[in-house]
């Protein structure tokens, strides 16, 4: 779910997003590469995986005009949290500031997570996916203020990579999603999961 053609179709007619120069920033230790048109700040800090669990936690963000970019790598450890919670409790945290306009599953190469597409109530918009994998919660969030880009929105989301070896479902794990989808029951590759909107039948 990658969106690469609506990627590429939105920077052919945007001239101000095109003219920028993006490049990819890959950081080998937190296992993950990303887009952005400039270096980003990268801040220790600690970070809330649930109520009242902080963790270690590592931020980079960078803000440009009336966008924000930001990606959140926190360290579960020996937390003992399901991955359902750490997703659910990230969740809660967005919705509780923001209006939640689509919550759906999304997936990079092997990694499975979920995507929201939120808005603020200063009208701002903002998207975001998050991933627990390697012991780790990987959040990557891009907001812009109103009258800003919103191909930045999809832009740095989308640029996430992680390696295609690392995996958080097992080969039967994947083949219960794709079989509990009978949209893409077909598809050379499985949705997100079983809800994902491509699962409707056409």
């Amino acid at each position: 779910m990658r969106l690469i053609a609506f990627i590429l179709a939105a920077l052919a007619i945007s001239g101000s997003a095109a003219a920028q120069e993006w490049k990819e920033f890959n950081y080998t230790n937190d296992a993950f590469a990303f887009m952005l048109p400039a270096n980003p700040q990268i801040q220790r800090t600690t970070y809330a995986v649930a109520e009242g669990r902080p963790v270690p936690a590592r931020i980079y963000s960078l803000r440009q005009g009336k966008s924000d970019f930001k990606m959140v790598v926190a360290d579960l450890g020996n937390t003992g949290l399901s991955e359902q919670a750490v997703i659910d409790y990230a969740v809660k945290q967005l919705a509780a500031s923001n209006e939640v306009k689509a919550n759906y599953p999304h997936r990079i190469y092997k990694v499975y997570g979920r995507q929201l597409n939120l808005v603020a109530k200063d009208g701002s918009r903002s998207t975001v996916a998050m991933f627990d994998v390697m012991g780790r919660l990987y959040q990557i969030e891009a907001k812009v203020a109103p009258g800003g880009n919103d191909i930045d929105l999809i832009r740095f989301q989308q640029s996430l990579v992680f390696d295609n070896k690392i995996a958080n479902r097992t080969e039967e794990e994947v083949r219960a999603i794709r079989e509990s989808c009978p949209g893409r029951r077909d598809a050379p590759f499985p949705p997100g999961g079983a809800d994902d909107p491509r699962c409707a039948v056409q």
